[in-house]
């Protein structure tokens, strides 16, 4: 090694991730495969968190508000100091993609696992990346990004570009601050909410306009640069499939992009990570038209959260290669030496309920079993919590195969066998996609879910079958009921009448057990029968129309959860419950719909509104959700104020119906 090349290294030992769940994990286990000690940083809800335990040693960090303990530049530094750590991985989200954080580090003699505070600087904001980027010839989506941010302004360079157009922070990523307005008339509130969630998001509410590209593909290039001068690029992942702007569904390579334009856009992203003498991970992100014309949007300055579908067609371990920069060594692998082997498609299994607009969900995840045939990127165990401070994130599928069809059919299979019981996910809603015509022809764009949603959500064709087993498992659970026994039975039995919901629809089923020892679960006379031929702790094995199928179930208390044919279902018994009085917003009270802060009272006493007014917004795992009123009248009181955390079907706003 020569004098020059040695003056480059910047060797470490001990690496302290600064974040949490599954990419702390994640980054822990290829650390201490290249013989890393590390380090973990946890806040108060953390303090039992798997990050914690699988790192070598753990500080605290934590406060009141656990979201923004992520966020303490001052107490990250003093814990690497005082761990030891030499070097600091930002992950992705909190501080990645924050130049005076990897600042601070640099200042602090810490080597930042990333590039330099002056590349996140220019390319993390995205109106001067644009710059950037047009001055070294690539295209750019049309837009506005100067400096008058006046609601008057704005709307005028609005009007300029053309509706519909889309508001995008300045700062971050992750579809927050980003809205698509369809005319002038929504400019201002969608204007209004942007800021304040890019604001809450990334202490930042500086916007910027875009003209919206109709149906477009979201295709990003995954670049890596040295300090040697060297860069390569590692194909493209098309992140088409997203809901609220986050995706949702990613794959590698895309359906859409041929080997001639795999080129061009590689050789785009290489050339502008050159320019700016870039160290480390980024992706370069691009909208890709229906003509093959393709636009610059941003980069993201850090480990992307679906890099698991280019490790896989490439063989490459990308947390690697990101210590292996940041120490100061050249890239391992020349652009001549990356091979593509197959096909890779990941899913982001997230806490919400598709059914309801895709809303947050947290609380206590009761059973959580992953399979253990196919890649799944996590930080969950039974009785873990899901607080709603953070991304609803909660685990990544990765399905790999030598053909897409193969990777897609790998994909749903190993989704089938999640038991995640106890807190709403998207688990259905993924699989409805992964197996949507649209999806398996390739043909999915960013408009894929608004124009397939009634599809992908529509009710399940064997809602009467499914309630009857429901009724069945809620007869073999309950501790009053006889024991199962296999065989005939001489024993008068008598019939159970079952009253629950699933979904929000009510059924009421009764069950009787036969002589012959088989289960009638019947309702208005449909009778569905059930032989059970096994059941031991939470699995069944039953004979229905004649064929023999399994199931695993969990009850707790007045709840049942069970995953049967791919699909996991949460049942609420009612047997022995109060009827409701009120239907939700029907009696006049908004409730919150679920754990989060207050970040806009928009009524105030004494005003007039009209159903589905919005009367308040809050903000969940990193978005706002806007709730209206349930009934027209006056607002008679404002039950919470701005800044506060409220629990889920807490009342924040009262109104008087009006006559």
């Amino acid at each position: 090694m020569n004098a020059k090349a040695s003056a480059k290294r910047t060797p470490f030992f001990r690496i302290l991730i600064a974040n949490r769940g599954e990419i702390a994990l994640r980054i822990i286990r290829t650390a201490k495969r290249l013989g890393y000690g590390t380090v973990a940083v946890y806040s108060d809800v953390d303090r039992d968190a798997l990050h914690v335990r699988e790192a070598d040693s753990a500080v605290h960090i934590g406060e009141a508000l656990p979201a923004q303990s992520y966020l303490r530049i001052d107490a990250i530094i003093a814990a690497a100091r005082a761990s030891g750590a030499g070097a600091v991985h930002p992950g992705y989200g909190f501080l990645a993609e924050n130049e005076d954080f990897a600042a601070a580090c640099r200042d602090a003699g810490l080597v930042f696992i990333g590039p330099s505070p002056e590349a996140i600087r220019a390319m993390g904001n995205k109106a001067g990346a644009k710059e950037i980027m047009q001055k070294a010839g690539v295209p750019c989506v049309p837009g506005y990004q100067g400096a008058d941010q006046s609601d008057s302004a704005m709307l005028a360079e609005a009007k300029n570009i053309g509706f519909p157009v889309m508001i995008k922070a300045v700062a971050g990523g992750g579809g927050r601050g980003m809205r698509l307005v369809a005319d002038a008339g929504a400019f201002p509130d969608a204007l209004r909410s942007a800021r304040s969630e890019a604001q809450g998001a990334f202490g930042d509410p500086t916007v910027i306009l875009e003209r919206a590209i109709v149906d477009p593909r979201h295709i990003e290039i995954q670049v890596f640069g040295d300090r040697h001068g060297n860069a390569i690029h590692l194909g493209e992942r098309d992140c088409s499939v997203q809901r609220r702007h986050q995706k949702l569904i990613e794959e590698a390579p895309s359906p859409a992009v041929s080997p001639q334009l795999r080129a061009r856009m590689g050789e785009v992203a290489v050339a502008a990570v050159k320019a700016i003498g870039y160290e480390g991970a980024g992706t370069l992100e691009f909208l890709l038209d229906k003509g093959g014309a393709f636009y610059f949007m941003e980069m993201n300055t850090r480990l992307q959260v679906e890099h698991p579908v280019t490790e896989a067609i490439t063989g490459l371990d990308l947390v690697e290669l990101q210590l292996r920069v940041a120490a100061g060594e050249p890239l391992p692998v020349k652009q001549e030496d990356i091979r593509f082997d197959g096909h890779a498609i990941e899913v982001r299994l997230c806490s919400e309920d598709a059914a309801h607009d895709f809303m947050p969900q947290s609380g206590r995840m009761m059973l959580w079993q992953m399979p253990e045939d196919i890649r799944i990127e996590h930080a969950l165990q039974s009785g873990s919590e899901i607080p709603p401070f953070y991304d609803s994130m909660i685990a990544k599928v990765i399905g790999h195969g030598a053909t897409r069809d193969e990777a897609r059919g790998k994909l749903i299979c190993g989704l089938e066998q999640v038991e995640a019981y106890g807190v709403t996910t998207n688990q259905g809603f993924l699989i409805s996609c992964l197996r949507h015509p649209a999806f398996a022809k390739g043909e999915a764009t960013t408009a894929f879910i608004g124009s397939h949603r009634n599809e992908l959500l529509a009710p399940s064709a064997d809602e009467a079958r499914e309630a009857a087993f429901a009724a069945l498992l809620l007869y073999v659970s309950n501790p009053h009921s006889p024991p199962w026994r296999s065989g005939r039975s001489l024993a008068a039995t008598f019939p159970l009448a079952t009253r629950f919901s699933i979904g929000g629809r009510i059924h009421e089923i009764e069950v009787v057990r036969e002589r012959d020892g088989c289960y009638i679960a019947s309702r208005d006379g449909d009778a569905h029968r059930f032989e059970i031929e096994a059941l031991e702790g939470g699995s069944i094995r039953f004979r229905h129309d004649g064929v023999m199928q399994s199931a695993k179930f969990l009850r707790h208390d007045d709840r049942l959860y069970f995953l049967h044919r791919g699909v996991t279902l949460a049942v609420h018994d009612l047997t022995l419950a109060v009827p409701e009085s009120a239907a939700v917003g029907g009696d006049g009270k908004v409730r919150a719909t679920m754990n989060g802060r207050v970040v806009a009272v928009l009524v105030k006493p004494g005003d007039k509104v009209s159903v589905g007014q919005p009367v308040m917004t809050l903000e969940a795992m990193k978005m706002e959700h806007v709730h209206t009123a349930g009934v027209a009248g006056t607002v008679s009181s404002i039950d919470v104020a701005e800044g506060e955390q409220v629990t889920t079907g807490k009342i924040v706003v009262e109104i008087e119906a009006a006559a």
